[in-house]
């Protein structure tokens, strides 16, 4: 299975964490959306997409990545975020999918957030993402690699 993560993360580097350890177990680059050649995605069985949530959205330069992709068949897809609070998934994920992709998967954690008004009292959420999250964002990626390799023997 080849892999890609396309991933923004822009305030803390929660976001970055989080997808560094997914890309391990995947053994997936990880990368931002400048990076990525569009005619290579058809290369990659599975593709990340993940940000930072920032007021109830995924970051604009994910979006706007997203959104000029050419509507086509494409293959499995899932969607990670960090946010201070849990995040709104359907949006975003209606979206990978009108592009083609068939989106396996959702994951989130909590992270470090600064956004005002938090930032008044240093942010909520200041020891995440930890262990405990990384383990399950270690777990997830596990989950997604064995549905992958399972679906590509039985064909």
């Amino acid at each position: 299975m080849k892999a890609l993560i396309v991933c923004v993360s822009v305030s803390h580097g929660n976001t970055r964490k989080i997808a560094d350890v997914m890309g391990q177990v995947l053994q997936a680059r990880v990368v931002e959306p400048e990076q990525v050649d569009i005619a290579e995605l058809a290369d990659y069985d599975l593709i990340g997409f993940g940000s930072g949530i920032f007021f109830q959205a995924f970051h604009p330069r994910l979006r706007q990545f997203v959104r000029s992709l050419p509507e086509a068949e494409r293959g499995r897809a899932f969607v990670f975020s960090t946010s201070g609070f849990p995040p709104v998934f359907r949006p975003f994920v209606r979206l990978v999918e009108r592009k083609g992709f068939e989106v396996a998967d959702t994951f989130s954690c909590r992270a470090l957030d600064t956004m005002p008004p938090f930032k008044l009292v240093g942010g909520v959420n200041k020891d995440r993402p930890n262990a405990e999250d990384l383990a399950a964002a270690h777990a997830f990626a596990e989950g997604l690699r064995s549905r992958a390799e399972t679906a590509t023997r039985a064909r």
